[in-house]
Formats: structure tokens, C-alpha cells, sequence
């Protein structure tokens, strides 16, 4: 089995608003109404506020429209079937196993934006490698922000994995190079590096996050093995301009989408596989370290339309 274990109903739970808003509002809008031009161009607004993303909304349409007028889709009940059976058909065929290094210590270089749940997100991961059985590192390269530093500390106490800091207000490339350093030698098999939260429209702090990636390359070699971007969902079609900037800033390998149990807008999900090529890997439907799933477009798209208890 790879890393994590997918769990359904943990993923529903983390789902309910996006389930009770916006497919509760679907259902209000499409069950028990006969189908026509206007429904689709409602269900087509619908979709757009629900943070789809246009491209994949027309394409939606479009498809509904055809299925419509050539009389296979007749009634309001039958869109909200179809749109349960082929949305997860919208994600293309994506890696989305995390990658370890073949000899020496894996790094995983973890970024995002203040407030976007980074800290809490490297906690989820280090947990589930922890519980795997691989020993874990962390390193709180976040040095101008002291707060940063001391939860991070919190959570290695916590978790009973080792961390590596430095001084406030010193360089966070040269906290990650002691980090890589350390991780070397004490045969450690995961190195999680937290970076300064970063404003994805600040070049110069941008490039300070380059010079990490760059030497923890120089340190270990093929490191960063993973870049993860954690990207806060509740900031909806924020989320797809910072998953660009960031792209371009530090070869992003994956994304793990934070507080989806916090948005109504679960759909973000689609807008950010629609505009941006990186794969989602990683969902937090929770708060606790124990709140994390691995990505799976299937499970994802039937938590969300699921309505059993």
C-alpha cells in the first residue's frame, strides 16, 4: 500500500459543506424540473459560483446540451446523475504517489502563503510517514516569523519526530542546508522543510524560496524528491493564481489542498486541475494530525454527492 490510507467517510465528513451548499443547491435547482435551455444556463451560473472553473463548466454544459437535445437527458433528476458519473472523469490520469529517494534522505520542501495551513499540513504528513514506520525530520526555515518556528516545534514534540532550527531572523536557506546536513547523517529517512510563508506576488520573497530549493539540491542530491504546495481551499480562485506563481517559482510536484472542511467551494478541486498541471495529492479534511486523505477523483466527486448517513 502506498503512503496514507484513503478513507470514504472521513472524506464525506470533511465534504459536508460542500455537499450541503453546493449539491444541496443543485438538488433544490434540479429535482422534479423538466429540462430545458434556461435550466442548463441556470446550472451553468450554479456551477461557475461553486469555484468549477469555466473551462470545465462549458465543457459540462456543452456535454448536457447534446445529451439534451438529442433525448437522453430529459429531466432536472437526471442531470444531477450525470453530473455524479462522469465529474471525476475531469481529472486526468496523474501521478499522485508521493516519491521517496532510492538511497539517503528523502526532502519534501513544503511551501504556501501565510495562514494557508502549511504548518498544520506538514504535521499531517510527518504523522502518516511516522505511522508508516519511516523515521521523519523536520526543519523551521520560517526563521523570520517566531511563532512559525515555535508551532512547528510543538508539533515535532508531539509527534516524536526530531527538528532542526535556527536563529530568528536568520537565513532559511541556511537552516535548510543544517537540516539537510543533519539528516544525512543520522540515516534519516524523510526530511520535511518548512518554508517561510511565502506572498506568492512578491518576487524577491519568491527567490529567497528558490535559493531553498537550490540547497537542498546542492546538499543532497535530486533534492527537493517532492515540492508541495499547500494551497487553502476556503480562498477558492486564489488558490489556482498562487498554484501558478509558485509553479513557476519552484517546480511544484504536488498540491495539498488544505480546509476543505472549511468551504463550501469543494470544487476548487476541479478549477485547480482545469488551469494549473500539477496534481492534487493530498486533501486535509480536518483539523487534527490524523485529518488527511490521499487525492482520488472518484472517491472524491461521490463524497461529495453522497447524502446516506
Amino acid at each position: 500500500m502506498g503512503l496514507f490510507t484513503s478513507a470514504f467517510n472521513k472524506v464525506k465528513q470533511g465534504l459536508g459543506k460542500t455537499r450541503d451548499v453546493f449539491v444541496g443547491g443543485l438538488r433544490s435547482m434540479l429535482v422534479g424540473r423538466v429540462l430545458n435551455d434556461a435550466l442548463l444556463d441556470e446550472l451553468e451560473r450554479k456551477l461557475i459560483e461553486a469555484d468549477i472553473g469555466v473551462q470545465t463548466t462549458m465543457r459540462l454544459i456543452d456535454e448536457l446540451r447534446e445529451a439534451y437535445k438529442a433525448g437522453r437527458l430529459k429531466s432536472g433528476d437526471e442531470v444531477l446523475d450525470y453530473l455524479k458519473a462522469h465529474m471525476a472523469d475531469y481529472w486526468p490520469q496523474q501521478d499522485r504517489q508521493l516519491h521517496f529517494a532510492e538511497t539517503g534522505p528523502t526532502v519534501i520542501l513544503v511551501a504556501g502563503i501565510n495562514g494557508a495551513g502549511k504548518t498544520t499540513s506538514i504535521a499531517k504528513i510527518a504523522k502518516a510517514l511516522r505511522d508508516e514506520g519511516r523515521s521523519v525530520m523536520l526543519a523551521a526555515c520560517d526563521t523570520f516569523r517566531a511563532a512559525a518556528v515555535q508551532q512547528l516545534e510543538i508539533w515535532s514534540q508531539r509527534l516524536g519526530v526530531e527538528i532542526v532550527k535556527g536563529k530568528q531572523g536568520g537565513d532559511p536557506a541556511a537552516v535548510a542546508f543544517d537540516a539537510c546536513e543533519a539528516a544525512a547523517t543520522r540515516d534519516v529517512d524523510v526530511l520535511l522543510v518548512d518554508t517561510a510563508g511565502r506572498l506568492h506576488t512578491q518576487e524577491h520573497l519568491m527567490r529567497q524560496l528558490t535559493k531553498i530549493r537550490d540547497v537542498c539540491g546542492k546538499k543532497i542530491p535530486g533534492a527537493p524528491h517532492e515540492v508541495i504546495l499547500v494551497l487553502d481551499a476556503t480562498t477558492g480562485q486564489n488558490a489556482v493564481q498562487q498554484a501558478k506563481l509558485f509553479k513557476a517559482a519552484i517546480d511544484t510536484t504536488g498540491l495539498f489542498l488544505a480546509k476543505l472542511d472549511g468551504t463550501a467551494k469543494g470544487g476548487v478541486v476541479v478549477a485547480i486541475r482545469e488551469q494549473v498541471d500539477i496534481p492534487v495529492k493530498f486533501i486535509g479534511v480536518g483539523e487534527t494530525p490524523e485529518d488527511v486523505e490521499p487525492f482520488d477523483p472518484e472517491k472524491f466527486v461521490e463524497a461529495m454527492f453522497d447524502t446516506a448517513e
